[in-house]
Order: structure tokens, then C-alpha cells, then sequence
């Protein structure tokens, strides 16, 4: 079989602007995913444990259903009750909140992993439990969190293409228009992996040089 990408090339507009929906959607649902899963990771180690059942239960929930029918209820499940959101939004809050479940364990697990004396030095500065985590604990876990939080990222952008169930113009999306009027799926497909591969590995180099620096510090 011969490759002719004469029909597709021309569209390289759409593709484009498909891959700039992608890293928009998956930069908020980093933002905010990162945001709540610091909460939710926090929530997990405190001395209180209504607050770790809860952290949990929501973990429980987000890791053991698939992003695609969480997408679906925020999308076409809360209008039932009078929640009507845009396309987008629906799609950044779903991205952002499966994003959560896996960020916050990945939180727990650097903040148990820092040593249990650096607890003891906050107590010996006079620092309260939270002026411990956010001044001590938090800046090393975080430091050794770095490498599983990229992959978080990479995953985000992959994921991001479950996004176009909900008709948004995202990368996925635009390829399934281009193929709609070219009737060139193998190789309209072609450029959309390539695009995506194209993100996750700069992404994926520009973390790896993100950590070497925050190493190096």
C-alpha cells in the first residue's frame, strides 16, 4: 500500500489548532488536578481520620471508574439536575478530578516517604503540623514526586483524546474531520500519532531537564 498525504497535508490548519485545544485542556487539568490532588494527597496523611477515610473514598472512586464515564456523567449527567456546562469545562473538570485521584496518591506516597525526623525538626523550630508539611515535608516530597507528576502529564495529554466524545475540537477530533473528508484514515492518523508523540516527548524532555535543575538546587 502506498502512503499519499497529498489529500491531508493541506489540512495541517486543523491539526494545529486541534493540538493547541489538547495542551490547553491538558495544562488546566494539570493546574487543577495538581492543585486538588495536593489537597487530597494532604488529606490522606492527616492525624484525623474522617478526613483520610474521605481522601480515600474519593481516590477509591476516581481510580476504579474510567475517565471516559466520568467524562460522560459531568457532561451528560448533571443536566438532570440542573448543571449545564460547556463542552469544555465539562472536560477540563473531568480531566481535572480523575487527575486528582492519581495525584494525590502520588502525594501520599512522597510525603510519607520523607523521613519521620523531619517531622521531629519541625516540632524542635516550633512549627505547628501544617507549618511542618507546607515548610518541610511538602519541598522534599514534592522534589522527589517530580518524576511520577511528569508522567502524570504525559498521561493527561494521551488522555485528553477522550475528549473529542464530547465533541470537542481537540487533536483527536480534528483528525476524525480530516478523515471525514479526505477518506485518508491511514494516513490522517498517521499525523495525529505523530503530533501526539511529538507532545508527550517534548514534554517529557522538558520535565527531565525540570528535574535535574530542581536536583542540581
Amino acid at each position: 500500500m502506498e502512503l499519499d498525504f497529498s489529500l491531508v497535508l493541506p489540512r495541517m490548519g486543523m491539526f494545529i489548532s486541534g493540538a493547541a485545544v489538547t495542551i490547553l485542556a491538558s495544562a488546566l487539568s494539570l493546574l487543577f488536578g495538581a492543585a486538588l490532588g495536593l489537597f487530597v494527597g494532604v488529606m490522606r496523611v492527616v492525624p484525623f481520620k474522617p478526613l483520610q477515610m474521605l481522601a480515600g473514598a474519593y481516590i477509591f472512586v476516581i481510580r476504579g471508574t474510567p475517565l471516559l464515564i466520568q467524562l460522560f456523567f459531568i457532561y451528560f449527567g448533571l443536566p438532570a439536575v440542573g448543571i449545564n456546562l460547556s463542552a469544555m469545562t465539562a472536560g477540563v473538570i473531568g480531566l481535572s478530578l480523575n487527575s486528582a485521584g492519581y495525584v494525590g496518591e502520588i502525594m501520599r506516597g512522597g510525603i510519607e516517604g520523607v523521613p519521620a525526623g523531619q517531622w521531629e525538626a519541625g516540632k524542635v523550630l516550633g512549627l505547628s503540623y501544617f507549618g511542618s508539611m507546607r515548610f518541610i515535608i511538602l519541598p522534599q516530597a514534592v522534589r522527589a514526586m517530580l518524576p511520577a507528576l511528569g508522567n502524570e502529564f504525559v498521561t493527561l495529554i494521551k488522555e485528553s483524546s477522550l475528549l473529542s466524545t464530547l465533541a470537542i475540537r481537540e487533536l483527536t477530533m480534528a483528525g476524525q474531520q480530516v478523515r471525514s473528508a479526505t477518506y485518508a484514515s491511514f494516513e490522517t492518523f498517521i499525523i495525529v500519532g505523530a503530533i501526539y508523540l511529538t507532545l508527550t516527548t517534548v514534554t517529557g524532555i522538558c520535565l527531565r531537564y525540570l528535574e535535574k535543575k530542581w536536583s542540581a538546587a
